[in-house]
């Protein structure tokens, strides 16, 4: 029996440095995104990327975030400005989180797909993964478009092989309470919702080496 004991404290053991080696190398996280992730209209410290970055201290995951984040910022200023962020920052992690600004402004789904396609094969030639994260635009030119839209990030993931978050939004888009006056941009309430529908596609990629 106390042989016993000793094989599953020894086993024990071995499960947690498992699970800290996972960890152990300290990586930087880059976030390109538009002012869903940039914190407008809301206290700095209270969007989603910012919970992300206690969250990784308050669990002592050796992580840096860096939010390059624009209010405003289209699929294809993002895919512009990516070059230069990944030989400033040299991320292991890129999360893009862009395409709002496309669907709002009716800009062609072809063209927001071809940048986002872009983006992610030059973080990877830069070493990087990539986490994409999806959103979902009002019908304002139509459902059509709009599902187009949202099918559009779901045809990346799988084509290009990368995890994606499906829909930034889920669980606050449905409730007009916790948005802004200007319905678009959530109010800081929301931004632990939205990390929460983040987290779980981003932690697998925290984990490995």
């Amino acid at each position: 029996m106390f042989k016993n004991s000793v094989r599953c404290f020894a086993m024990l053991i071995l499960m947690f440095s498992a699970a800290t080696n996972a960890y152990s190398a300290s990586k930087t996280v880059l976030v390109v995104g538009d002012s869903l992730s940039a914190e407008y209209g809301i206290s700095r410290g209270a969007g989603w990327v910012a919970l992300l970055d206690q969250r990784l201290k308050d669990q002592n995951l050796p992580a840096t975030v860096v939010n390059a984040s624009v209010s405003g910022e289209t699929t294809s200023g993002g895919r512009t400005r990516l070059p230069a962020l990944l030989s400033k920052h040299k991320p292991n992690i890129v999360i893009i989180e862009l395409g709002a600004n496309d669907g709002l402004r009716g800009l062609p789904v072809a063209a927001a797909e071809s940048n986002l396609r872009a983006m992610v094969d030059e973080s990877r030639k830069a070493g990087a993964q990539v986490l994409l994260v999806g959103i979902r635009i009002p019908p304002n030119y139509g459902r059509d478009y709009a599902d187009k839209f949202f099918a559009m990030y779901g045809a990346v993931s799988k084509d290009v092989k990368v995890p994606l978050a499906p829909f930034m939004l889920d669980g606050v888009a449905q409730k007009p309470e916790l948005f802004q006056s200007d319905r678009l941009h959530p109010l800081a309430t929301a931004h632990p919702i939205i990390l929460g529908n983040i987290w779980p596609h981003l932690q697998p990629i925290l984990k490995t080496k």
